[in-house]
């Protein structure tokens, strides 16, 4: 690398730092109700099988899918 190299890079660079970057005002507040016992059950449960399930299925079955036909 030549000496100039670290000048130009901060000159690419410089720019870029300037820019101003809105910040989001996110603020969090308590629950209007608190998830009782069923609801937090069937948002594990749909999560289970929506992710889970056909990630299983093709692990389960990648020996099939190495297979040449």
């Amino acid at each position: 690398m030549s000496v100039l190299t670290p000048l130009l890079l901060r000159g690419l660079t410089g720019p870029a730092r300037r820019l101003l970057v809105p910040r989001a005002q996110v603020h969090s507040k308590p629950p209007r109700e608190q998830l009782g016992t069923m609801d937090i059950t069937i948002g594990l449960t749909s999560c289970f099988l929506c992710f889970l399930l056909p990630a299983g299925w093709v692990l389960s079955h990648l020996e099939s899918y190495k297979k040449r036909e």
